[in-house]
């Protein structure tokens, strides 16, 4: 045996469809502000990113000479006495 379905009020009706678009708002209020904030912080990123790189660039040509040097030293023929 079936039952049929239970009315709701009115009120209960409007408070849940009203509780439901206030949060899709405040989600998407929320959303857009984290969204900025992720940009300027991507940007900032970015900007360490082109120093970082250049600091490192720099560092492996240091290596690659000091190796380059290392090994110049080390194919020089050795003089006996």
């Amino acid at each position: 045996m079936s039952q049929s379905p239970v009315r709701v009020s009115p009120l209960i009706k409007f408070g849940r469809w009203s509780l439901l678009l206030v949060g899709i708002g405040y989600g998407a209020f929320h959303q857009n502000r984290l969204s900025k904030k992720e940009e300027k912080v991507r940007a900032i990123e970015a900007q360490q990113k082109i120093v970082r790189d250049a600091k490192l660039a720099e560092e492996k040509k240091r290596a690659a000479e000091a190796e380059a040097r290392a090994l110049a030293e080390l194919s020089k023929p050795t003089v006996k006495n």
